[in-house]
């Protein structure tokens, strides 16, 4: 068991699968807003580094059913036809993740609750986050730039590419696989470039592994509710939780 816990206290530990079960439990239900969860509520008990490294394994997990749940030819056509988008966030997110251990902790704090925060605010102000793309070559690879630099240092790039998805007018099907797919690369290579970078080590791989399953329920519960419930409602209750986390976060960077 203490192998497990990467020198955090049984406490620590089960409260990091608490969060994980939600955040697997979110994802199942809406599609999104696992790592954003994960790594909010982590920055509150855990170390930076241990923060980042708990949830890369859950996240790849989670997004292989998402990616391929249409199969193997739709992934790939998801692949092809935003090729640019996963190439420059798969580049941004190499580079970046060698600098999350020179990154001082409250700008870490302060950069990561801003954008959450912000995203989360414009979604519940009911304000379309679609944008009027003049060149959607050059946007799909600047969003995807920017989805890579808070990727490899976050572990979260999903809000620019959910913007990018509503702002080109993609259907509600291919959203999810797109971001699926997306995220599951991602998450990949996030892997490799942690591997290398050595925020995965011997000492935090096994608690990342030991996560993956509290997600794997949560995201099976949570597809048990989707089929269920309000999930606009649902939806309403994560944004404002991402809000408080968000803010907290800031809070914490300037205090």
């Amino acid at each position: 068991m203490d192998f497990l816990m990467a020198g955090q206290t049984e406490a620590v530990f089960w409260a990091a699968m608490v969060v994980t079960l939600f955040a697997g439990f979110v994802k199942g239900a809406i599609g999104f807003a696992m790592p954003m969860i994960m790594i909010s509520a982590f920055s509150s008990f855990l170390p930076p580094e241990l923060a980042l490294a708990g949830l890369i394994l859950p996240t790849v997990v989670a997004n292989l059913g998402q990616a391929f749940r249409q199969g193997w030819q739709a992934a790939l056509e998801s692949c092809r036809a935003y090729w640019r988008m996963i190439t420059a966030t798969v580049v941004f997110i190499v580079i970046s993740a060698q600098f999350v251990r020179v990154i001082p902790q409250d700008l870490f704090l302060f950069c990561l609750g801003l954008p959450i925060t912000l995203f989360a605010l414009v979604q519940l102000a009911g304000r379309s986050l679609a944008l009027n793309l003049h060149h959607r070559n050059r946007a799909e690879w600047a969003f995807g730039m920017v989805g890579g630099l808070y990727g490899g240092i976050s572990g979260v790039w999903g809000p620019p590419v959910l913007v990018f998805l509503l702002s080109v007018g993609a259907d509600k099907r291919e959203m999810v696989r797109v971001q699926g797919v997306i995220f599951l690369i991602g998450a990949v290579v996030l892997t490799t470039a942690h591997l290398q970078s050595g925020v995965l080590n011997a000492r935090t791989l096994p608690f990342s592994m030991a996560l993956i399953l509290p997600s794997v329920m949560g995201m099976v519960a949570g597809q048990w509710v989707q089929d269920r419930l309000d999930q606009q409602r649902f939806r309403w209750w994560t944004l404002l939780l991402l809000v408080l986390t968000g803010a907290n976060l800031m809070r914490r960077a300037i205090m």
